[in-house]
């Protein structure tokens, strides 16, 4: 036996054993490829084994994946570019953004159309929200006996009322 420890070949281990583990490994391969993947019992097509079935992908499966895999079936050999949309798209998105357009443009020409009385009214109404929000906040940061003496001051004003009426 020689040892070969060249550049092909593992250090320390004979070729010869080399060659037969390699031609051991092809032998099994071709000899028995379908058992070394399947089990013996697929084999012999046992009837009583529940053969396994692929799964359905939910993706796949759906409508709207199939209609766009069809349009892009469709335009692939029409020779029209993925990146373009189809003509009712572009017609929808054209009109949204018009549209958009007008509604600011008529905000824009309302606030400009305001007379002064308007726009002192208006800022009347604004500051008189700020203060009903400033009393609502004290309010709540009054001590709780304070809160329960009013309701209780209200309470006997409504009875005094009842029992003269």
């Amino acid at each position: 036996m020689s040892w070969d420890t060249g550049q092909h070949g593992a250090p320390g281990l004979p070729r010869g054993t080399l060659q037969k583990s390699a031609s051991m490994y092809t032998e099994i391969q071709h000899s028995d490829s379908g058992s070394i993947l399947t089990h013996p019992d697929c084999i012999d097509g046992n009837p009583d084994l529940i053969k396994p079935k692929k799964l359905l992908n939910p993706v796949k499966a759906s409508k709207s994946h199939q209609e766009l895999h069809r349009e892009l079936l469709m335009n692939h050999k029409r020779g029209l570019s993925v990146d373009s949309k189809p003509e009712l798209q572009r017609v929808l998105e054209h009109r949204r953004r018009n549209q958009v357009l007008r509604q600011k443009k008529e905000e824009e020409e309302a606030k400009k159309l305001q007379s002064p009385f308007e726009k002192e009214l208006l800022k009347r109404h604004q500051r008189l929200d700020q203060l009903e929000k400033e009393r609502e906040k004290q309010e709540d940061r009054a001590p709780e006996f304070i809160k329960v003496k009013e309701n209780l001051r209200r309470t006997s004003t409504v009875t005094g009322e009842e029992k003269a009426a």
